[in-house]
């Protein structure tokens, strides 16, 4: 009669339960392999008798057995630590080429000093000279990903923003780079669309099929952190519905989540390990209302968001004209306060607001002013701030930018400038009139 070995447990048996054969338990299988002599012992160190109607398998086909016990389990082993099977591993490989870089230029005049100049002119009296003009191009980075074969792209606002004024170019996983034009956007939710300026089809991350936004799921931050392409951070979605407020905007139901989202990441997507989009992330909003860095503490704006937007975004684009081919590369462009009054303004961001010792959330930098301008003849200095334009509270360039754009050339505008420290003290506020020139 042959008998039929099953292995239920620790160690194999036969079906009758009276013979251990070989156990499933690796301490004990040197012992097995020890074990030598006239007399075959089993795993327990007792010698068997063998049970009626049933055969004793010899000791070379035994340790065949546990032989090929060990190799299919080492394989099993080996096959679930392989890398490449790694969920992570497999949703960012879906959707990382989708991803872009973006980068855009916006080509300005500056009016600088030589620092040593100004030293010695603050502290010894020494004759200032007159500023030297240049032109200098403004640069930021920022991410993106394709949302149609077409090569419509979505990312952050604050990322394109004064998108007349911008060269965009975007850079594709595989390394190639495309001119791309602004299509439209929304502040209030920090969304904007934008296009590659070419006739072909690009992978693309399908809106379709979001992620559910459970509470603790694995979420991918994926995007251009502090200029490094392609970079990624994992960490667990922390909370849903959060609002806060940034710039004076109050944005609501975003996604909290403990992944690293640096500047440059903006624009970027969050996807679950099955790659489905779980949000934009935005490190604008990675700082408390104090302006303080958050740690381990990121928001993102939620999928279905994103996939309403998109699909508002992409009516719009139909209903506008091509974009024009050629590309002005050597147009300087001129913002309202230069034109009219000589002076180029530059938001007062938290980070820069905390290191010149000003009150956050208040005012325009003046960062230069030209010689011999409405500005300067007003004794308007670089290094000030415009907190009021007429009767109204100004806080954002765009803000000043929209006010000018009604003046006329010999218009008279009254500004309130000066330095409000964040300390309290030394207030020193001023009420000018200048004439638009």
């Amino acid at each position: 009669m042959k008998a039929v070995f099953t292995c239920p447990g620790s160690a194999c048996v036969s079906r009758a339960g009276e013979r251990v054969l070989a156990p499933a338990n690796f301490p004990s299988i040197s012992r097995l392999f020890a074990a030598s002599g006239s007399q075959r012992k089993d795993c327990f160190g007792a010698t068997p008798k063998p049970a009626r109607g049933t055969r004793a398998l010899p000791g070379t086909v035994c340790r065949a057995l546990v032989t090929l016990l060990i190799f299919a389990t080492s394989t099993s082993l080996l096959a679930q630590a392989d890398p490449a099977s790694e969920p992570t591993v497999l949703a960012v490989a879906k959707v990382l080429p989708a991803v872009v870089n973006i980068n855009t230029e916006r080509v300005v005049r500056r009016t600088v000093r030589d620092p040593f100049e100004d030293f010695y002119a603050q502290f010894f009296g020494y004759n200032r000279v007159r500023p030297r003009e240049i032109r200098q191009t403004l640069q930021s980075l920022g991410s993106g990903f394709i949302v149609d074969p077409a090569g419509y792209i979505i990312t952050n606002q604050h990322v394109v923003e004064r998108a007349a004024d911008l060269k965009i170019h975007v850079t594709t996983n595989d390394g190639k780079t495309y001119n791309a034009h602004y299509v439209t956007g929304d502040d209030k939710i920090d969304l904007a669309f934008i296009k590659i300026d070419a006739k072909t089809d690009f992978p693309f991350v399908s809106l379709d099929d979001i992620s559910p936004n459970i509470l603790g799921e694995t979420v991918i931050v994926v995007g251009n952190a502090v200029g490094y392409g392609s970079s990624i951070s994992r960490g667990v979605l922390s909370a849903a519905n959060r609002n806060i407020t940034v710039d004076d905007i109050e944005y609501k139901n975003l996604v909290q989540t403990d992944a690293a989202i640096n500047p440059g990441n903006s624009g970027g997507p969050v996807i679950d390990i099955s790659g489905r989009l779980v949000g934009i992330s935005s490190a604008k909003m990675a700082f408390t209302p104090q302006g303080v860095p958050t740690q381990g503490l990121g928001f993102a704006i939620p999928a279905d968001v994103v996939r309403d937007s998109v699909n508002r975004f992409k009516k719009i684009a139909q209903k506008q004209p091509a974009p024009k081919s050629q590309v002005r590369t050597n147009e300087v462009s001129v913002s309202n306060a230069e034109r009219l009054f000589g002076m180029q303004l530059q938001d007062l961001s938290r980070e820069l607001s905390s290191a010149l010792g000003y009150v956050q959330g208040r005012g325009v930098l003046i960062t230069a002013v030209e010689p011999d301008s409405p500005a300067d003849e007003a004794g308007v200095e670089r290094g000030l701030v415009i907190y009021r334009v007429g009767q109204s509270d100004v806080n954002s360039v765009k803000q000043i930018e929209n006010l000018f754009g009604r003046v006329q050339s010999g218009a008279n505008v009254t500004f309130t400038v000066g330095v409000i420290r964040a300390s309290g003290e030394n207030h020193q506020l001023a009420t000018l009139t200048l004439a638009a020139r």
